[in-house]
């Protein structure tokens, strides 16, 4: 039985925390499924379209890796394509309680699909796509945050 997972978030933009935690998975399951959510909590500086094209080109490296744009209910997303489990990055403590609750719901929902956190690397720990977003706005370094495709459209939008 192959094993699959989905690797979720809005990825608004990729950053090298997210590629982080997408190749750790695809190194423990047979397929890795990044799903692009739109998160109506957050204003998105890029449409699910663009992150999903950005995704697709800095993980076409990964052979057990796809990129797919969805919406509605992970878990009835994560059933539909006969997932066995999530992955969920964690950066720090502060992560952990957000993610217990979501976590809590979607056992509530099926409990069928396990949650594997993982833990970003210590060079990543700070980093997230809002952070990103706000010191590219102001023209600073970031190639060391995102890939240089990520980068060059991060340019273009500010």
């Amino acid at each position: 039985m192959t094993k699959l997972a989905i690797c979720p978030g809005s990825f608004d933009p990729v950053t090298y925390g997210h590629l982080d935690i997408i190749r750790r998975g695809a190194k423990v399951f047979d397929h890795v499924i990044v799903a692009v959510f739109n998160n109506q909590s957050k204003a998105p500086l890029f449409n699910v379209e663009e992150r999903k094209a950005l995704l697709e080109e800095v993980t076409k490296d990964l052979d057990n890796v796809t990129v797919d744009a969805c919406s509605g209910l992970l878990m009835d997303y994560a059933e539909d394509k006969g997932a066995q489990a999530i992955i969920r990055g964690l950066r720090a403590v502060s992560d952990f309680e957000y993610e217990m609750q979501i976590t809590s719901m979607n056992r509530k929902l099926n409990e069928d699909i396990e949650t594997f956190f993982v833990m970003t690397n210590n060079q990543y720990s700070f980093l997230s796509s809002s952070i990103v977003k706000e010191v590219a706005k102001y023209r600073a370094n970031i190639s060391d945050l995102v890939p240089p495709s990520v980068e060059k459209a991060l340019s273009e939008k500010f």
